[in-house]
């Protein structure tokens, strides 16, 4: 079997080791005679999994006790209206808008009637770097920001400290790098990045703040609702947890957290290397200093766009998939999770200086 290098922003690439395992799990589930994908989430097979699947997120994140993990379906997309509802108290909220992500929890916000500001933003640049010295109020409902923006290719390096409650959309960059906690209240992902295959949404929040929705909030989008049910208030997507709680295993097994961020780094620095000494030929979207460690966005010279799809038809042809970069921007875009492997890397940076020796 010959795998391809799966470039693509998510649903991304997933460990092979990970695949290989739930592979040989999938018919017959530990001599349980039944697949998980068919197990009760009621029954103490499923119910291992599950109670292994938080343990480990919070040995590996080193998660404090008074944060609760909930597991729960709808995506990211569905928090960027929990969490105004579960949220706000009727004072002022703030957002930092970096880019489509966070525009999307601005524009439900704006939904809810929820009175926000907008501390930052970098959309006049085509949201090309992270806003310096984002400062917000100590009096807020809740601070928002996005940690790695996807389409844009830029990154927090460090969040901003306030007294108000931090909420930080970490979808693309979850288990990446680790956490300092005394400045996040509330951290949600969806899977489909570095948590498995779609379908899993993790939401970590202070437990403080579970008491906060009206009671008008229908009982599935209340936080607590989950929280006091251990994720159990309705079926939980089975088998995306298992394979959560395969990659947590994965990152143990990898060295942890930690590990896995110098890996990440050294990917990115092969890949950044590439386009800073291709003398003009490959130019990044995202200043130097916002770059992501999870996607790299760039251009051929001139945003040359016949260029850019004779790269990406080879690239494919050499089974490296996923490198067309986002509509609303174009060009290309690797996306380097943690399970995307240096090899991985190298073959693609190898391809770009031929690419640009022979179409200089």
């Amino acid at each position: 079997m010959s795998r391809a290098f799966n470039f693509g922003a998510g649903p991304a690439a997933i460990p092979l080791e990970v695949l290989e395992e739930a592979q040989k799990n999938l018919v017959d589930f530990n001599g349980e005679g039944l697949s998980i994908m068919e197990a009760s989430h009621r029954s103490k097979m499923y119910d291992d999994v599950h109670t292994e699947a938080l343990s480990l997120m919070r040995e590996l994140y080193e998660i404090p006790e008074d944060y609760d993990i909930l597991l729960l379906q709808g995506g990211a997309s569905l928090q960027f209206a929990m969490v105004p509802l579960n949220l706000s108290l009727g004072g002022k909220a703030a957002y930092a808008d970096t880019g489509s992500w966070s525009s999307k929890a601005i524009k439900e916000a704006k939904i809810q009637n929820i009175d926000f500001d907008i501390v930052a933003s970098s959309k006049e640049s085509s949201h090309n770097h992270i806003p310096e010295n984002i400062t917000f109020a100590d009096d807020l409902d809740y601070a928002y920001i996005t940690s790695n923006n996807t389409i844009y290719g830029t990154q927090y390096k460090s969040f901003p400290s306030t007294k108000s409650p931090l909420v930080v959309d970490a979808s693309s960059d979850i288990f990446s790098y680790p956490v300092d906690w005394s400045k996040v209240d509330l951290m949600f992902a969806g899977a489909q990045k570095n948590a498995g295959p779609s379908g899993v949404t993790i939401v970590i929040i202070k437990k403080e703040l579970l008491n906060r929705a009206d009671e008008s909030v229908p009982s599935m989008l209340k936080y607590k609702t989950h929280a006091d049910n251990n994720s159990l208030y309705n079926t939980p997507p089975t088998f995306g947890i298992y394979m959560l709680s395969l990659i947590l295993k994965w990152i143990k097994n990898s060295g942890g957290i930690k590990a896995i961020q110098k890996a990440n780094e050294a990917k990115a620095t092969l890949l950044y290397d590439a386009i800073d000494n291709s003398n003009g030929f490959y130019v990044g979207h995202a200043q130097k200093d916002s770059r992501s460690l999870m996607n790299v966005s760039f251009n051929i010279r001139d945003k040359d766009a016949d260029l850019e799809a004779k790269l990406i038809k080879e690239a494919t042809e050499a089974k490296m998939i996923g490198l067309k970069g986002h509509r609303s921007i174009g060009g290309l875009r690797a996306s380097i999770y943690n399970a995307m492997t240096l090899e991985g890397v190298q073959a693609l940076v190898d391809l770009m200086n031929k690419f640009a020796d022979e179409n200089r």
